[in-house]
Formats: structure tokens, C-alpha cells, sequence
């Protein structure tokens, strides 16, 4: 009988093997709950899910600081107090950036996503003085499942609604986001709420539900964490946020995207969209949101397809046995063992780890504050130029739109990256590039407007712009109820005194009884 070679054997005994080996995406958990489908509060998810609900209250951590980061809510503004009120790294200028907006008056460092409510209801960007927030409903979009409830019951009209009007309808703690914002209660499968992100799904004729579970987990995270806009009327349902993506996720993309969106009438800005006017330099301005997912998903991470859950989820062991991912939504340098960059980077010690990081973030921060710079002297020399009384340029009107585009345009690249939580990790590349062009916008609408003022104001304009312009340190709506306040930065002579008014309310309560009915 002839032997069969030993190679032969090793061979089919590797193919035999390897044809038992399920290659294919591995297979989460079923879970069938004891709740309803309409669930949306957070505390009866806690039976059912202990361990998760134990690392979900984890959220309420408000002390620990990274680098550039962390869960203590400073002043984004303040790089002199120090924690809580400031930072070392804040950026001075925001209050001169934003101004005539309502993120002047107050804009702090984000805290655990269970403060969600907590923080929007007291944060001094909604009116509290009036019955009227002056903003709309749309500002909820983002702070929980109970917008579920809200649209089914409403439709698109639920957008355009004031924000004020449904503060006594949430629960502070049930109500914030939680696990109904992203799983299905009766099974736990993966879920979106955010109508946004379903709109520009359907329009791409994508089905979340039959996407690979990776998109989806970046998916769960990317309905919140973006860059959106409420839609002008007579452009789709009043207020409505919606993703500007059409074009594509990079800054240039989107920012050609805002180019036909709006109802802006100024000219050389027709048809634009703008969220504001910049009273000092007249400027149709865009504020950029928190664009994580459009960062990332080109980034060498989410190229590679590391997911968000990888990073600010990663897997622990509570019960000695069962590996579950945390559900402690934060960032991965918190742990002094980088467990979460050492599930790839396993060669790599955690010392060396951050200090990768935190040398992206030095360069990135380096540059943010060099954009946030121009940006401030691109207003000023606008200014300068639209109350030049001189002899003008014969091109004097176009150099004025001119200028005021790259104004615009140059703040909204440096507000990508500004607003975006990574300080530039996410994607060192994009966020380094975003800010070179940042600078050289901003660059063009000083240069423009020091031509449209006939040259006349490049002298002052050489100057260092904190000796030109300071910081605005204090700004509320409280004290712009106070004219000797507004008498106290060489800006707010552009703004107008309001009113004296008392608070009407605190948190989701009122402080003085509702008018009564007509």
C-alpha cells in the first residue's frame, strides 16, 4: 500500500480545519427584556442590566482632568482662573468670536453625558429671563430619548417650538441620555433616535438595521456627536436639524454646502445660511457644532475601523467573569493603564501612549491658537474698513465681501476644530490642515479690508491683536442688562443694553407663576 506523502496530510488536514472556522462578523448577544417598547426613562433599565447601569452612573464623575480635557465644566473662555472656574488651556477669545450669539454669553467644558439635562437647562445660552428661550425646541435633539415621545407627538412642528415650553415636561435624571437613546428596550439591539441622521440615511438608501454592527456602534455615537444646522424656513421643516453632509464630511465640503441653504440677503451673501451676524464686523457668520464623527471616519483610526465603542467604551470585567463594555462614556487617557489603547497597541507602554497623544494635541492646540488669533483681527480690521471715511477703492464694495467671506469662512474652519472634542486626535492630519486654512482666510480678510480702507489701517492692524483688541472676560445676559458693564469693552458699543429682568426659571422649575391665559 503506497504512503500518502506527510505534506498531503498536513494539507487536508489544514483545509479541514480551516473549513470549520466561521469567519464571518461575530455575533452579539440576544437579549429578550422585560420592558416596553416605549420605554425611555433610564432607572428600570437597571434590573435588567445591573453591571451596565452600575458603569452608566460612572458618567456622574465631574473632578478628572486629562491634558486638554476631562469632566470639570471651566469656562472655555478663562486660561486665568484656575479649576473649576478656568483652564490653562482656554481660549481667551470666544466671547469676542461668538459675539451677538448666545454662546457669548456662556460656554462650558462638557461634563459626563448624565449632566446632559442638567447642564442645557442652566446654561445661560437659553433665556431663562423670559418665557421664551430664544431659541427652538431643536436644542433638545440631542439630550435624550424623550424626543421620541416629542416628535411622535408633534412631527416637524415640534422644531420650530420654543425650547422653554417643554423645560417642566423632563425628568432630570430619568430623562437624560441614557440607555433608551441608544438600544432598542425590548432586546437591546443598537438603535437611532436622532432624525438627522435617519434623513440622511434614507436620502443615501442606507438601513441602519442592515448595516455591519461597527458602523452602527460609530453610528450611535455619530447622531449627537457632529456638526448639524437648524434649517432656514422655506428650506425643509422650520428648524430642523440637519447634517450637511451632501456634499461630503470635509470642512470645504461642508462649507460650500451652507452656501444655498439660507435666507441670508446681504449682499454677495445671497441664499447663504448664517446662524448669526457678527455685530463688529457685520459678518453672516457659521458656528460649528462638535464634529466627532466627521473627524474621526477619515482619521487613521476609523480608516483602520476602530470604532468610538473601542476607545470610550472599552471592555472591563465586574463580576471576575463576564467581559462587558463599559458603558462609562469617556475619555480612554483617564485610565492610568490605557487599557483601551492597549487592546491594539499592545507593545507599547502607557507612558509612551500619552505622550503620543498629548504631542499631537500640544501641536494641535499651538496652531487653534494662532487661527483663534486671526480670526479675532479679521473682525477688527472689517470694522476698521466699514467705518473708513476716507477716499475708497473703486472696488471698495467687493473688497468688503471679500473680505468678509474669508471672515467667515476662516472663524468656521477654526471652530471645526475648536469645537471638536479631541483636541485634533482624532485626525492629526485634518485637524492641522483645517487650521492652516483657518489662518490663511482669516490672513485674506485682514489684507482685503485693509485694501478696501485704502491702506490706512495696516499700521494699527501689525499690531499684536491683544494690544488691538482684549479678551472679553465678562459677558452675560444679566450683565447686558447693565450699561455700565457694556461700557467696559471697546466692542459692545455694537450690542444693545437689554432690559432689566427677573429669572423665570431654574432647571426644568419655574421661578414666577406663568401668565395667565388670554
Amino acid at each position: 500500500m503506497r504512503k500518502i506523502p506527510i505534506l498531503l496530510t498536513l494539507l487536508a488536514a489544514t483545509l479541514t480545519l480551516a473549513g470549520c472556522i466561521d469567519t464571518s462578523e461575530p455575533k452579539t448577544p440576544e437579549f429578550k427584556t422585560k420592558l416596553s417598547e416605549q420605554e425611555i426613562k433610564n432607572s428600570p433599565f437597571k434590573a435588567e442590566f445591573p453591571l451596565h447601569y452600575e458603569t452608566f452612573l460612572r458618567n456622574n464623575e465631574s473632578e478628572i482632568m486629562t491634558e486638554y480635557g476631562g469632566s470639570v465644566a471651566y469656562n472655555k473662555h478663562d486660561n486665568v482662573h484656575p479649576l473649576p472656574e478656568g483652564y490653562k488651556h482656554a481660549q481667551p477669545y470666544l466671547k469676542n468670536l461668538w459675539l451677538g450669539y448666545p454662546f457669548s454669553y456662556e460656554y462650558k467644558a462638557a461634563r459626563g453625558h448624565t449632566y446632559a439635562l442638567k447642564d442645557i437647562l442652566n446654561i445661560d445660552r437659553l433665556n431663562r429671563y423670559d418665557e421664551k428661550a430664544g431659541l427652538p425646541a431643536t436644542c433638545w435633539n440631542c439630550k435624550g430619548a424623550k424626543m421620541i415621545e416629542w416628535v411622535g407627538q408633534y412631527g416637524d412642528e415640534f422644531w420650530a417650538k420654543d425650547f422653554n415650553q417643554f423645560r417642566e415636561e423632563v425628568d432630570m435624571d430619568e430623562n437624560t441620555i441614557g440607555c433608551a437613546s441608544c438600544h432598542e428596550p425590548t432586546n437591546m439591539d443598537l438603535r437611532i433616535y436622532s432624525e438627522p441622521l435617519k434623513d440622511y440615511l434614507k436620502a443615501q438608501g442606507k438601513d441602519f438595521k442592515t448595516m455591519p454592527r461597527n458602523e452602527q456602534r460609530a453610528l450611535v455615537c455619530g447622531q449627537c456627536h457632529v456638526e448639524y444646522y437648524f434649517t432656514d424656513e422655506g428650506h425643509g421643516a422650520n428648524k430642523k436639524p440637519v447634517f450637511p453632509w451632501a456634499n461630503g464630511k470635509d470642512p470645504e465640503q461642508v462649507y460650500e454646502y451652507y452656501k444655498d441653504k439660507g435666507n441670508v440677503k446681504m449682499p454677495g451673501f445671497e441664499g447663504n445660511f448664517a446662524d448669526w451676524v457678527h455685530p463688529v464686523s457685520q459678518t453672516p457668520m457659521l458656528k460649528a457644532q462638535h464634529p466627532e464623527y466627521e473627524t474621526w471616519h477619515n482619521g487613521i483610526h476609523g480608516a483602520a475601523g476602530v470604532s468610538c465603542a473601542d476607545c470610550h467604551m472599552s471592555y472591563v470585567r465586574l463580576d471576575g467573569k463576564k467581559k462587558m463594555s463599559t458603558h462609562h462614556w469617556t475619555s480612554p487617557l483617564k485610565d492610568p493603564d490605557l487599557k483601551a489603547c492597549r487592546q491594539c497597541h499592545t507593545d507599547k507602554a502607557p507612558d509612551y501612549l500619552r505622550q503620543r497623544v498629548v504631542y499631537t494635541q500640544d501641536k494641535v492646540w499651538e496652531q487653534l491658537m494662532v487661527a483663534q488669533d486671526i480670526s479675532v483681527k479679521a473682525h477688527e480690521a472689517i470694522r476698521m474698513a466699514n467705518e473708513y471715511e476716507g477716499d475708497k477703492p473703486a472696488n471698495y464694495d467687493q473688497l468688503m465681501i471679500d473680505a468678509r467671506e474669508m471672515c467667515r469662512k476662516g472663524q468656521f474652519f477654526w471652530d471645526l476644530i475648536s469645537a471638536e472634542n479631541s483636541v485634533g486626535f482624532h485626525n492629526p492630519t485634518k485637524a492641522l490642515d483645517t487650521l492652516a486654512r483657518s489662518q490663511q482666510y482669516s490672513q485674506k480678510a485682514v489684507d482685503f479690508a485693509i485694501q478696501a480702507a485704502d491702506f490706512t489701517t495696516a499700521a494699527a492692524l501689525s499690531k499684536d491683536i491683544k494690544e488691538l483688541v482684549p479678551p472679553i472676560m465678562e459677558h452675560s445676559r444679566e450683565l447686558q442688562m447693565d450699561p455700565e458693564h457694556m461700557a467696559t469693552h471697546q466692542w459692545f458699543k455694537y450690542l444693545k443694553v437689554t432690559p432689566k429682568a427677573e429669572q423665570i426659571w431654574d432647571e426644568n422649575r419655574r421661578l414666577i407663576p406663568a401668565p395667565a391665559a388670554s
